[in-house]
């Protein structure tokens, strides 16, 4: 927890305070058995009324400080550990964003999800609790004793001996509770999975009729969620009885030798509020380290989000041709290290010229897309961008060449205007200019608030078409040098994508265009076409050629435009 607990050092002067107050609340209780000892054994028996009057104050002062230190204190632990957590969850925020895909496919989204939600709020849990027993209880616990001790030595060895019992039972509950926790996590990982793909996928659930199902299915995964918990609890559940019994058989171990040795009334009732004391300060410092299990096991997950060196490393690689806006070289890749998802791919496309990509689902097309974005790193090969290796430009230089159009993007639920401009601050010329070429001005202009239109999360009030015109007017917004259409087209009619496909070559000659889809019809008029299969290039030229001399590339045509030219 070195590193998640480094972010309260901001905060460190509210938790000395916190942690001050509480001191001198602990030290007031401690006081309290020992001004009722004195009263009962010396000063009751004098009939001494002021000295009596004098103690029942001081008592009631001191019983006032214990509980305003206790409530300022806990005040201020739950100020610093709020802080904290919040701090934490923007750090832990702000890595995820940055992560590279292959590092985000590895922890997986859900799993990230409930790093940002669960686990820090199981982090601070345990700093919050920390802060409020953390000192308390073990001043009470040692204090305690040291006070026994110094009230009759011999009823304090009764019950200093119970101490180790407890304290070896709570480290063997604690030690066997961490990796249950560590399950518990994982298993809180795979209901947020599971809730995501139904939310992302309800229409499709009810379509084919699969609620119920989705409901078994979730139902058994929550059921594996629930049994680790309850073992998890289960053993954690075993320490305050354990606690409560350890120190219930010192107590009557105490009357039994209080008895035997004629100690005073008083002294024995001091004993039993130290006793109560210890009891409360064991069950205390018991529940920190119960939360301490789930805190431990969420920090390690935070952490390992944290100390990963999200960085693209930039180094000095060979040059490619400089004449080409765009070249792979004998590029090759894998997702998981075991089969090449694309292989031996090479081409080259000139500046203002356009790259068709075409294939079956998984035949790499948005692969070889992820790798000139650098989105990923090449397992052989390399490619270049204006001649340089991607491996050697910085991260913003190389996205900045880009305006990319993926099929599912996203919308965010603010207006039109600010989904195209994304924050940028461009110019009210390039947001028209995009949203003409893109068509999207045609629905646009039909609303009265026109590009003032709140659109709602993910756009849900627009149809498929319309959210892929702003995706699209997104893209050409920034002026990009490079736009990337990754199937951002399939939701248009075919006379809406020829008049994109018109105005693209019109309003942005300049612009080099990747465009990927399953339509021949996007493709047909770009410089160079790749037909993909299985990672691998089939064909490659133009339309004319194409047909011609490839199989696969012949038979997407003949089945989408029935053979006719």
């Amino acid at each position: 927890m070195k590193r998640t607990v480094a972010y309260a050092k901001p905060y460190a002067s509210i938790v000395a305070w916190g942690l001050l107050i509480k001191f001198i609340a602990a030290l007031a209780e401690l006081f309290l058995p020992m001004i009722l000892e004195h009263l009962i054994n010396d000063v009751a028996p004098q009939k001494d009324m002021r000295s009596l009057a004098l103690n029942g104050v001081l008592m009631a002062f001191l019983s006032f400080v214990a509980l305003f230190g206790n409530i300022a204190a806990n005040r201020l632990a739950a100020n610093s550990s709020g802080k904290t957590t919040h701090d934490l969850r923007l750090a832990l925020f702000k890595k995820t964003t940055y992560l590279q895909c292959a590092q985000v496919d590895r922890f997986t989204l859900p799993s990230l999800i409930s790093r940002l939600t669960s686990d820090t709020y199981y982090f601070n849990q345990t700093m919050a609790q920390s802060l409020r027993l953390g000192v308390r209880a073990p001043i009470l616990l040692v204090g305690g004793l040291i006070c026994s001790f110094l009230l009759d030595p011999i009823l304090a060895c009764v019950l200093l001996a119970c101490v180790p019992f407890v304290v070896v039972g709570v480290a063997l509950i604690t030690k066997k509770s961490v990796p249950l926790y560590l399950t518990v996590q994982r298993g809180g990982d795979e209901v947020v999975r599971d809730m995501q793909e139904n939310i992302t996928g309800v229409r499709v659930i009810k379509a084919l009729s699969k609620s119920d199902y989705e409901i078994e299915k979730f139902r058994a995964i929550n059921a594996r969620l629930t049994e680790n918990e309850f073992k998890a609890n289960k053993i954690t559940s075993l320490t305050n009885p354990m606690a409560t019994l350890i120190l219930n058989l010192g107590l009557v171990g105490i009357i039994a030798v209080g008895a035997l040795c004629g100690s005073e009334g008083g002294t024995v009732l001091a004993f039993l509020s130290y006793f109560t004391i210890i009891l409360n300060a064991m069950l205390g410092l018991s529940r920190i380290f119960v939360t301490l299990s789930r805190g431990v096991a969420s920090a390690a997950r935070i952490e390992e989000v944290l100390e990963a060196d999200e960085r693209m490393p930039v180094s000095e690689m060979p040059q490619g041709d400089a004449d080409c806006k765009i070249q792979f070289k004998d590029v090759s890749f894998s997702y998981n290290g075991n089969k090449d998802n694309v292989e031996h791919v090479s081409f080259s496309v000139k500046a203002g010229q356009t790259l068709g990509i075409i294939g079956g689902t998984g035949s790499g097309k948005s692969t070889i897309v992820s790798l000139l974005l650098r989105l990923y790193d090449v397992t052989e090969g390399a490619v270049y961008v204006d001649g340089r290796d991607v491996r050697s430009m910085p991260e913003k230089e190389l996205r900045a060449k880009f305006g990319i159009a993926f099929q599912n993007d996203f919308l965010v639920a603010s207006t039109i205007r600010e989904n195209v401009d994304y924050f940028r601050g461009l110019p009210e010329d390039n947001i028209q200019k995009a949203l003409a070429c893109a068509q999207a001005s045609e629905f646009v202009e039909g609303f009265s608030e026109k590009e003032n239109r709140m659109l709602t999360q993910k756009g849900s009030n627009l149809s498929g078409g319309q959210k892929q015109r702003l995706i699209v007017s997104r893209a050409l917004a920034g002026k990009p040098e490079i736009l990337v259409l990754d199937d951002s087209s399939s939701a248009l009619d075919y006379a809406t994508d020829a008049k994109l496909r018109k105005a693209l070559g019109r309003d942005y000659a300049d612009c080099t265009k990747v465009i990927v889809a399953q339509r021949v019809s996007s493709v047909r008029h770009a410089d160079l076409i790749l037909v993909l299969d299985e990672g691998r290039i089939v064909g490659m030229g133009r339309h004319e050629e194409l047909l011609a001399s490839c199989e696969d590339y012949r038979q997407i045509y003949n089945v989408q435009m029935g053979g006719v030219s």
